[in-house]
């Protein structure tokens, strides 16, 4: 079957992995750098079939986020990925990016949320209701020696929570950087009543899952790994805990040797709620309507199928009003 070409949502699309090739090359002119193009510029921002794994797949954010170093870049990359995902039929998008990561010119994490917050407040004062809808995802990051710059970026998303900003997210090398590390930080979320997602169970196993789910996360990024425990399994499908899906990203960083192996049918046969995402639209190379239409035609996905996974992505926005979210399934 073919997916619509309306009514998609996408819950897990990385800003700086999501930077257009042409923003990038205006971006770059517009700050004095040298402009890069054709393949040089593809290299430095898009995935090839040899990537190894997730921490070879992270090298590619460095020249995007070498980019966003400004107050204007920032809020521009939000507009102009706003505009891109409009045009491929979205309803609704969760952007996530971590702020500490764009104050090598000295930006503050505020400073750039409130950017990033400006990008989305000129798309919707431009589209009006008619526009997509959309909120900002807060990132900590895994590190060793970071702790500080993760409990401000809890403080940023306390300050524009509700106004732009809709929770947070822990993202990184998971495997170097266990997950059961940054139980303080989102401690602190908590306390502030901030919803958060936790990248979890990609390159880490179980375990890593487990903790999100006691630090109180609402949903799990990726989390395909959740399938080595069956325990687990049976605990995500009971509470109704969304898994944040991103197939191609997963085989680029290879978790998976082959889409055939991509277990969308187990998880979906396990009663998980299972929502379909891009993880970043540039270093993938991918739209959400493609990575849809990659698990219809892998596994013979019927329109109801395909209609459900729509709805598991409306039922799983960090959006407290129950109405707004129905109205994102009649858009469907």
């Amino acid at each position: 079957m073919r997916v619509p070409k309306e009514g998609l949502i996408d819950l897990h699309v990385h800003l700086d992995g999501s930077l257009g090739f042409d923003l990038a090359q205006k971006l770059a002119a517009s700050q004095g750098m040298e402009v890069i193009s054709g393949e040089a510029l593809r290299a430095r921002m898009q995935v090839t079939e040899n990537c190894r794994d997730l921490n070879d797949y992270l090298t590619k954010f460095d020249y995007p986020l070498s980019l966003m170093q400004t107050e204007e870049a920032v809020k521009t990359s939000v507009y102009e990925l706003l505009k891109i995902q409009a045009s491929q039929g979205l309803v609704y998008s969760e952007i996530r990016f971590a702020p500490q990561l764009h104050r090598q010119r000295g930006l503050t994490q505020r400073s750039v949320v409130a950017a990033a917050v400006g990008g989305l407040e000129k798309y919707r004062s431009e589209t009006g209701a008619e526009g997509m809808a959309a909120n900002l995802i807060l990132c900590c990051m895994r590190g060793g020696d970071n702790r500080d710059e993760n409990m401000e970026t809890v403080s940023a998303a306390e300050e524009f929570f509700g106004r732009g900003v809709c929770g947070l997210d822990l993202a990184g090398a998971e495997a170097l950087f266990p997950t059961g590390n940054f139980e303080d930080v989102f401690k602190l979320a908590g306390e502030k009543n901030i919803p958060f997602t936790i990248h979890a169970g990609e390159a880490d196993g179980p375990e890593s899952i487990w903790k999100a789910l006691e630090f109180g996360a609402k949903r799990i990024g990726h989390g395909v790994r959740c399938l080595e425990d069956g325990e687990l399994v049976r605990y995500l499908a009971e509470n109704k805990i969304p898994l944040e899906l991103c197939p191609t990203s997963n085989m680029n960083t290879k978790i998976f040797h082959h889409i055939s192996e991509y277990p969308l049918l187990r998880l979906m046969a396990a009663g998980i709620r299972v929502t379909v995402n891009t993880d970043n639209m540039t270093v993938s190379g991918v739209t959400v309507r493609e990575e849809l239409q990659l698990m219809a035609d892998t596994f013979g996905l019927e329109e109801q199928e395909i209609g459900q996974l729509l709805r598991n992505s409306a039922d799983s926005a960090f959006l407290a009003d129950a109405d707004e979210k129905q109205r994102l399934k009649m858009k469907k």
